[in-house]
């Protein structure tokens, strides 16, 4: 149990694991080839979401124009830089230096505008600062402690804003596609970038958050379709899944 409100939830271990490997981050064939793979999906929800969440107009392809967002856990800039492009102003963090230096780079070389820091969602919640969206996208199964990390999260956010969170089910299926599948006989990740006993439930998170005065309002599966080899929206969310959490009560 974290000794005070704001303790550190950064796992050594996954810190360094990703750091070895953030060179490849914009390699569409390297290490993160799922990321890349799986991005346009995850945008399309994201941006969905947002749009209905804060009644914007869905067909200007800029309308997210005002909207603060906080990309935690940003590794090399996947989701911070199409969030810029759609008009949001981002602040992206993580807790591995050699991937904000990646994500910086990549940034100023597409001529890109994010504000990227290497720093944790705990140390910026300290500071005071909120956001209009949250982003914690393949991030919550990697925390040393996931009830401080979803508090941060919450603090992070502005009253009326909204927290995006994307991560594993803690099912057999998930162990058999997210493990087997995925590490060992489809070689889509590096063995040992996931543990099934740190994967979530949604009715976890949902514990976690109701007690800070959020709820889960939306959740969509997401999963591989092998005809198409291409990934797509899902009702299923026994493996990889999405979900919108918002306030509950007032702050």
């Amino acid at each position: 149990m974290a000794q005070n409100k704001y303790s550190s939830t950064i796992d050594p271990s996954e810190v360094s694991n990703f750091n070895k490997m953030a060179k490849e981050w914009w390699d569409p064939e390297g290490k993160f080839k799922p990321l890349h793979e799986l991005n346009y999906t995850r945008l399309k929800w994201i941006r969905y979401k947002l749009v209905k969440h804060f009644s914007l107009n869905a067909n200007d392809i800029s309308g997210l124009n005002g909207l603060s967002v906080l990309d935690v856990g940003c590794g090399g800039g996947l989701i911070s830089e199409p969030m810029s492009r759609m008009g949001c102003s981002v602040f992206g963090i993580d807790a591995g230096e050699n991937n904000i230096c990646i994500a910086k780079k990549h940034a100023e070389d597409s001529n890109i505008k994010v504000n990227y820091q290497c720093t944790s969602a705990e140390k910026v919640a300290l500071g005071g600062q909120t956001f209009d969206v949250v982003l914690a996208l393949e991030i919550v199964e990697h925390v040393s402690d996931l009830q401080q990390f979803i508090l941060s999260l919450t603090k992070l956010t502005k009253q009326g804003g909204i927290i995006i969170i994307s991560t594993l089910n803690r099912t057999t299926k998930s162990f058999l596609y997210g493990i087997i599948g995925a590490e060992y006989l489809m070689k889509w990740l590096p063995r040992g970038t996931h543990s099934w006993d740190k994967f979530i439930r949604p009715s976890e998170l949902n514990s976690e958050l109701s007690p800070n005065g959020f709820c889960i309002e939306d959740i969509i599966g997401v999963k591989f379709n092998v005809f198409k080899y291409d990934w797509e929206l899902s009702n299923e969310v026994s493996v990889n899944y999405m979900f919108a959490a918002v306030e509950t009560r007032l702050k």
